[in-house]
Parts: C-alpha cells; sequence; structure tokens
C-alpha cells in the first residue's frame, strides 16, 4: 500500500513540473535527463591540413527535392550540420547558424536532417528563418553513412557541425550544441585562411 502511494505521489509531482515548462523538449535537454538519443557537450576538434582524411563522397536529396552532392562544393569551404526538428539544441542554436551563414554569404552551409521528413524540415527552417538547404536522410542515412568512417570527426551526436575543407575533408567539428557562435567563425576563418 505505501509502494502505491508513493507512486502516486511521484506522479503528481511529475504531472505539475510539466505544466510549469513551456517547451517540455528544451525543460529536458537543460536538465540533461531522458533525451533519448545521445548529445555533444560542444567540444571542438580542429584538424590541422595534414591529418585530414580523404574527400568524403555522398549525395542526397533536399527538402525541396533537388539533388546535391559533395561535388557541388568543389574548391569551396563549407559547413555542414546535422540535425532534426525535435532536437532541443538544435532548436538552441538555429538562430546563430542563421547569423553565421548570413555573414558568411561565399560560405555555403548545407544541412543534413537525419530524422525528419521533408515538411517537418521546411517547418523548421520557416520557423527559424534558415535559409541554406537540408538533405533530407533519415530514409537513406547515406550521408550520415559517408561520414562515419571520420573516426574522432565523424558526426556521432546530434547535432553535430562540420567545416569541409576546400578538398571535401572535414577540418573542423563541433559535437553538439555550439555554446558560442565565435568558436564556429574562428573555425571557419581559419580553414579559409589556408592556402587554395
Amino acid at each position: 500500500m505505501n509502494r502505491l502511494l508513493a507512486l502516486a505521489a511521484a506522479a503528481l509531482v511529475v504531472v505539475a513540473l510539466a505544466g510549469c515548462s513551456n517547451d517540455p523538449l528544451a525543460e529536458q535537454y537543460s536538465e540533461g535527463s531522458g533525451q533519448g538519443y545521445v548529445s555533444g557537450d560542444g567540444a571542438y576538434t580542429e584538424i590541422a591540413a595534414a591529418d585530414r582524411g580523404a574527400t568524403i563522397d555522398y549525395t542526397g536529396t533536399t527538402e525541396a527535392g533537388d539533388n546535391v552532392s559533395n561535388a557541388d562544393f568543389d574548391n569551396q569551404v563549407y559547413v555542414i550540420n546535422f540535425w532534426y526538428a525535435g532536437c532541443p539544441p538544435c532548436r538552441l542554436e538555429a538562430k546563430d547558424l542563421k547569423d553565421v551563414s548570413e555573414k558568411y554569404s561565399d560560405v555555403p552551409f548545407l544541412g543534413v536532417n537525419i530524422f525528419d521528413t521533408s515538411d517537418q524540415a521546411i517547418t523548421f527552417e520557416k520557423k527559424y528563418e534558415i535559409t541554406y538547404p537540408s538533405i533530407i536522410d533519415a530514409r537513406t542515412n547515406s550521408v550520415q553513412l559517408a561520414f562515419a568512417g571520420q573516426g574522432a570527426v565523424a558526426p556521432n551526436a546530434v547535432p553535430t557541425t562540420l567545416i569541409m575543407d576546400r578538398e571535401g575533408r572535414v577540418a573542423g567539428r563541433i559535437s553538439g550544441l555550439i555554446q558560442d557562435k565565435g568558436i564556429l567563425t574562428a573555425m571557419i576563418d581559419k580553414v579559409l585562411a589556408e592556402d587554395d
């Protein structure tokens, strides 16, 4: 009987706390509990040009139905962000990604949505005013798999942001929420400054 009373009291506490939150996913993320996915800690890694792996080959279809591949970014520094709409840190960093993508208009940005349909991705992009395209990768996971063999810089958390060099190699990674957009801009600047 005491056990039943304790369970009922715990359920009431959970219900009461749930009523206090405006965004349950953001609240859950802040607490760091029960996320249901692997979230990075915002740590970043830079790779010296001599230590970078091979060019990453991938193809995919964007939320608008356009085909895109790594060849579309030949000889360009660019940024790839792995995300999905229900991911709380993806929501939190959306404004920073938008701001940086607008500041660096000569540096292409590409999203890779790992979970959603095109409609869900478009809704998210409209809400957060994201103007760069995203590959919808949930059905095939082909883009995720193309990057999976990259060891320490593989996108093994959500979100993950990669800075790609002019040869299509991973030059840097932010694993998890971008804690400060200055980190991302500094990483982009460093790769842009490398010789063509």
